[in-house]
């Protein structure tokens, strides 16, 4: 399945650190990563997917394919700043938000809108969020919440 991984832009090494692990448990169950394309949480996502041999899909702010960070497989620009935020949730079937300020909340209520599952590592505290401990609790939940388990 596709899932969205949304989170903050500006990150700590510890933060870093959890995405990447989830980018890496994501593409080890064989799933498609789905994020914003830039720094941050989506970069470390990124990476920890590439390097198990993932794929990443990066739904870009900007109109030109060259932004999204080095880890992106398939850059998809779409030159609409934050209202990007809505395909990056539409086009995962769960999300997991990793950490976060108004951006990511901004995904979660979108997501959570859609109907789509959605996991929280230390992330805002809604309702509809089911908040886990670690990169494989999150993949747990979204697989379990999408019928995949």
């Amino acid at each position: 399945m596709r899932v969205s991984v949304i989170g903050g832009s500006s990150i700590g090494s510890e933060t870093a650190a959890v995405a990447e692990a989830l980018g890496e448990r994501l593409a080890e169950r064989g799933h498609v990563v789905v994020c914003g394309g830039l720094g941050g949480v989506m970069a470390a996502v990124c990476r920890g997917a590439r390097s198990r041999d993932g794929e990443t899909i990066g739904i870009l702010p900007t109109s030109d394919r060259r932004d999204a960070n080095p880890h992106v497989t398939v850059p998809v620009a779409t030159g609409l700043g934050h209202a990007r935020n809505a395909l990056v949730v539409m086009n995962g079937d769960a999300a997991v938000a990793v950490d976060g300020g108004s951006g990511t909340l901004s995904e979660i209520g979108l997501a959570l809108a859609q109907g789509r599952p959605v996991a929280g590592l230390d992330t805002h505290d809604v309702e509809g969020v089911e908040a886990v401990g670690s990169p494989a609790a999150a993949v747990e939940y979204v697989e379990r919440a999408a019928g995949l388990d």
